[in-house]
């Protein structure tokens, strides 16, 4: 582990990115063992937003740290050729190309511009790129994170971090509860429940505070407690083990992910969850953190592309499937469309990423050079 990189981490959103690809291909024609294992798969982007929340917070933390400032502009600036053009390229697909849409109808082209897809988001009747809610998340933190640190940073308060992210998970746990009983509740019996859970409580960003969250609150306490980090570089493998069982208990406790503990507490128990199991992959003395390890390393590297376009992906590839008369609901085709995710993940990064990243390079050194 070097100054700039977690490997540990790379484990962590290797098995992220699986998991929603298995959760996600539940909605197409698949093996029966998917259903078995495949429903744990939707915590898979609360692992994402820990580790975002975590990578995002210790970079803006350590540069307060060493200069009591944050460069947002530079900041801005990495975060957009980062996440703008695979997803711009993205939504040309889905809204040029009928054929690559997973379903038939689309939300606006606004809220996915604007990144309040998130928000009323009906995802039985204009489901089709659904899984950007998160990303809407993600983005609106990205805006708010820097500027709320510059502001607590300019009253000299940074330290009132340590209070400020408990009182957000107890109030998206409040924010929570009332939208299960205001919102979610009168419909339990009806055939909109489901439709309801998932506009009322699983997309918003209010209701879904608690991973991101987590993930700065480490952040923070990795930057500037000394004797915390010392804890977590001595107590890695322990880390690991106790967050491997809390996800576990936690898993268990929200078996039913639609159901009112769940809705309650089950968000906050998997952030906590990945939150130790996090604190064991960046430990010093982590069997993850030792070492580089290359498909992990990869995986993580494609996680952003393969999330945005693998619903599309499968989509044509089980069309093709069926075209050769080839079943789609074994291994085989899994595998295939699985393959199939990993190369367009790839096409991502040598067409798209890569450009972006030196169109980045050359912007930032050229604000270097000007300063």
């Amino acid at each position: 582990m070097d100054r700039e990189r977690f490997y540990g981490l790379d484990h962590l959103r290797a098995i992220a990115i699986l998991l929603v690809l298995l959760y996600h291909y539940r909605m197409f024609e698949h093996p029966a063992w998917v259903d078995t294992i495949g429903w744990v798969g939707w915590t898979g982007v609360d692992l994402f937003f820990v580790l975002s929340g975590f990578l995002i917070s210790w970079q803006l933390f350590r540069e307060i740290r060493e200069h009591q400032n944050i460069k947002l502009r530079t900041f801005i600036t990495k975060r957009f050729f980062r996440i703008i053009p695979p997803y711009a390229f993205t939504l040309l697909l889905y809204f040029c190309l009928p054929f690559f849409r997973e379903r038939a109808s689309l939300p606006p082209l606004w809220k996915f511009i604007s990144f309040t897809q998130n928000y009323g988001l009906d995802v039985f009747n204009y489901g089709t790129f659904s899984h950007a809610w998160s990303l809407c998340i993600e983005e609106q933190f990205y805006l708010f994170l820097p500027l709320v640190l510059l502001f607590l940073l300019s009253a000299k308060a940074i330290n009132y971090i340590r209070v400020i992210i408990p009182l957000l998970i107890i109030i998206s746990i409040i924010l929570r509860y009332f939208s299960w009983t205001e919102d979610v509740f009168p419909d339990i019996n009806t055939n909109d429940f489901w439709r309801t859970w998932y506009m009322k409580i699983y997309y918003p960003t209010h209701t879904r505070l608690d991973g991101l969250s987590i993930g700065v609150l480490i952040g923070y306490l990795f930057s500037f407690s000394q004797k915390f980090k010392a804890a977590v570089d001595s107590y890695g493998n322990p880390l690991l083990l106790t967050g491997m069982l809390a996800v576990v208990l936690s898993l268990w406790f929200c078996k039913d992910q639609v159901s009112e503990n769940t809705s309650f507490f089950g968000f906050t128990l998997i952030a906590v969850s990945y939150g130790i199991l996090l604190l064991g992959s960046i430990s010093k003395s982590s069997v993850l953190s030792r070492q580089k390890y290359r498909i992990t390393s990869q995986l993580a590297a494609l996680s952003y592309s393969v999330y945005l376009s693998h619903k599309g992906i499968i989509h044509m590839v089980q069309w093709l499937l069926k075209k050769e008369n080839i079943p789609t609901s074994g291994n085989v085709a899994l595998f295939i469309c699985f393959t199939a995710c990993i190369i367009t993940g790839l096409f991502y990064r040598l067409v798209i990423e890569k450009p972006s990243d030196q169109v980045k390079n050359l912007i930032l050194h050229h604000k270097k050079q000007l300063q």
